[in-house]
């Protein structure tokens, strides 16, 4: 049985992600990851489909980021 996210998508809504900490002192590995999710400074937020792939990657870097869902469900 696979082990249920946390942050609930309907529909395949968007999810929205913040950058809330710095990757300073972090392996290059993490850096990567948030540069692969389309970061590049501080605080900044993007928005990225509800995919497996990118369920991993924020899951890689959960400490440093903020996940919720659009407001697109009606």
């Amino acid at each position: 049985m696979a082990k249920q996210s946390k942050v609930k998508s309907a529909t395949g809504a968007p999810l929205r992600i913040r950058w809330v900490r710095s990757a300073i002192g972090y392996p290059e590995r993490v850096r990567q990851t948030m540069r692969g999710l389309g970061f590049h400074r501080l605080h900044e937020v993007v928005e990225r489909p509800d995919t497996p792939a990118i369920r991993g990657m924020i899951h890689k870097v959960r400490h440093l980021v903020e996940v919720t869902t659009t407001g697109t469900e009606q």
